[in-house]
């Protein structure tokens, strides 16, 4: 038998049942369906019944309140009569929608509130008003007819609770009759069914049997084909120039690749069976507390996950060293989760010549600035002096009260640049509340001996502060750097704009989330960026100043907004009629910071 008539045959096996199932779901869904029905007429009887019964008590407090109204004459005893009547007519049309279409039903009900109306309006009203006025009530007669009033009320009450009772206990009769069919057609079914699957199961085995011999003799032949399918697998992994080791679904680990008992310390019979926290041991190489393990984190996300920036790996013998990568789960043919794999390097050299770059590039902000601010702190300093010489050589009082104004001034202008200089580095270990718009001035401050220069103008959009949480010493470098190419790019007699916006928690056009936070634009009117230039714009060493530039200022500058948990880019033209670029910075106003940077 081949695979063709193995398949035939298991789906004869498992569309026969499922036609069965079928058949008796239809006939018990006919069965049940039927029930259902007499189980909501039954409902619908039970809720006229205290339907009814509520009327009745109703009914009851009307005639009682009026009797001891009656008596005594004291308006107290006539409230439970008030408390009825206000509530009697609602609950008698509720009576009436409950009855549905049944005619005699509602007949019933049209009678009970004639009748009763007839008792309230003939017998109660003028009770109340005679012994109001002070009058006698106690005519036999008089009581006689309320009575006769009254008891043919609660003859038509009695009567729609017995024709309900007597419909519900019919409805139950028909019930239990539907019940018994639908169990006996249930055991008809199942005896059909069993004898029916038997016989063809039977007839089927041989056929069967043969076939699961092929099929063993096919997994055979598979289970040779992965065998060297997984040494093959494990070749390669050994190959792999980075650690990688895998784990069960509980984050045991299983296997080790060369690379990675390296980078461990651990050897395979030794890591085999242990838990990943304790073989591949992670921290925080800020301030050393552990940081989630990949097998933690895959299974919390269920998806492939990076290691967190500024990891640390302490090996076995205790030495550490800084690692990248990540961990990405391993499905089964369900799509369930059967295991984890970590794939990790070592990336100790890696990062601190990135930090010696983004060192470097720090220096060269200073030293692009260095003369600027010479020269801005130099010619106030040569006008306090001159106004010092005046003062000493013949001015006047009043001339030497201008003077110390005018000294005072550049003073001050000496004391804000030199601030605005003090906190172009000044870090700090965790962010703090920034207002932007002062930032921007001061560094535009600090750059208006360059702008001057360049032949440059700058003009601002900043109406108003706008504050964020960040580090304002790496937020100054980002700016300065963006300013300053802004500058160069616009040229002689060139226009930079710098502004600043809100942006409010809100969905963009896609549906997309945005964050709170500010959006602060550079734009200049320079020839714009050639289209063969911008997708190596944020690369290392990539510039287009020549020896005049590092290649280091864009690249620094997106991973100092990247740590900051924003975003930067850059849109430029280059057209005839409208050209320059913008540069668009937006900053979170409360930001989860990424330590690692870019």
């Amino acid at each position: 038998m081949n695979l063709s008539e193995f398949n035939k045959i298991l789906r004869q096996v498992f569309l026969l049942p499922v036609l069965a199932l079928l058949v008796g779901a239809g006939a018990l869904s006919l069965q049940i369906s039927g029930a259902n029905a007499t189980v909501d007429l039954i409902q619908d009887a039970d809720a006229r019944i205290s339907q009814a019964t509520l009327v009745a008590k109703l009914v009851a407090d009307e005639e009682s309140g009026l009797r001891g109204y009656e008596t005594t004459g004291d308006l107290r005893f006539l409230q439970p009569f008030t408390d009825a009547e206000s509530q009697l007519q609602q609950e008698i049309a509720n009576l009436d929608s409950i009855a549905g279409s049944d005619a005699e039903q509602r007949r019933d009900i049209v009678d009970l509130r004639t009748e009763h109306q007839t008792w309230h309006d003939g017998f109660a009203l003028p009770v109340i008003a005679t012994v109001r006025g002070g009058g006698n009530t106690d005519s036999v007669d008089l009581n006689l007819h309320g009575k006769q009033l009254m008891d043919q009320v609660r003859h038509d009450l009695a009567d729609i609770i017995y024709k309900a009772e007597q419909s519900r206990t019919r409805r139950i009769e028909l019930w239990h009759q539907q019940v018994h069919t639908m169990l006996m057609v249930l055991l008809a079914l199942a005896l059909g069914m069993g004898v029916l699957i038997g016989l063809f199961t039977r007839n089927r085995l041989h056929s069967v049997s043969a076939a699961y011999r092929l099929s063993l003799e096919i997994l055979g032949r598979r289970a040779e084909e992965l065998f060297q399918s997984e040494q093959q697998l494990r070749t390669t992994l050994d190959s792999i120039g980075d650690g990688v080791i895998t784990c069960d679904a509980k984050g045991y680990v299983q296997m080790m690749n060369p690379v990675a008992r390296d980078l461990t310390g651990w050897t395979q019979p030794e890591a085999a069976g242990q838990p990943l926290e304790k073989v591949f041991r992670i921290v925080n190489e800020v301030n050393r507390m552990p940081v989630e393990t990949p097998v933690a984190k895959v299974k919390r996300l269920d998806r492939i996950v990076g290691v967190a920036n500024h990891s640390m790996l302490i090996r076995k013998d205790g030495t550490k060293m800084s690692i990248a990568d990540s961990g990405a789960p391993i499905r089964d043919q369900k799509g369930e989760i059967t295991g984890i794999v970590l794939v990790f390097r070592d990336t100790t050299m890696e990062r601190k010549t990135q930090e010696a770059l983004v060192a470097n590039e720090k220096l060269a902000v200073a030293g692009r600035l260095a003369a600027t601010i010479a020269h801005e702190i130099h010619n106030p300093l040569d006008s306090v002096s001159n106004l010092l010489y005046l003062m000493r050589h013949g001015a006047t009082e009043q001339e030497q009260a201008q003077f110390m104004d005018m000294a005072e001034q550049e003073l001050a202008r000496v004391t804000q640049i030199s601030r605005a200089m003090l906190g172009l580095y000044r870090e700090s270990r965790a962010p703090v509340v920034v207002d932007l718009r002062a930032m921007l001035q001061e560094i535009l401050l600090l750059l208006e001996r360059r702008l001057a220069e360049l032949e440059v103008t700058a003009t601002t959009n900043m109406t108003e502060p706008i504050f964020v949480a960040a580090f304002p010493a790496e937020l100054r470098q980002v700016f300065t750097n963006l300013i300053t190419n802004a500058a160069e790019a616009a040229g002689p007699g060139g226009v930079v704009t710098i502004g600043i916006a809100q942006q409010v928690a809100s969905l963009d056009g896609a549906g997309q989330k945005l964050q709170a936070g500010a959006v602060v634009t550079i734009a200049d009117n320079g020839p714009g960026i050639a289209n063969d230039v911008r997708p190596h714009l944020f690369q290392p060493f990539f510039t287009t100043k020549g020896e005049r530039g590092t290649g280091l200022g864009l690249w620094v500058s997106r991973g100092i907004i990247i740590k900051h948990g924003g975003t930067i880019s850059l849109e430029s033209n280059t057209g005839d009629s409208a050209h320059g670029t913008v540069a668009r910075v937006f900053l979170a106003t409360n930001p989860t910071v990424n330590a690692g940077g870019d």
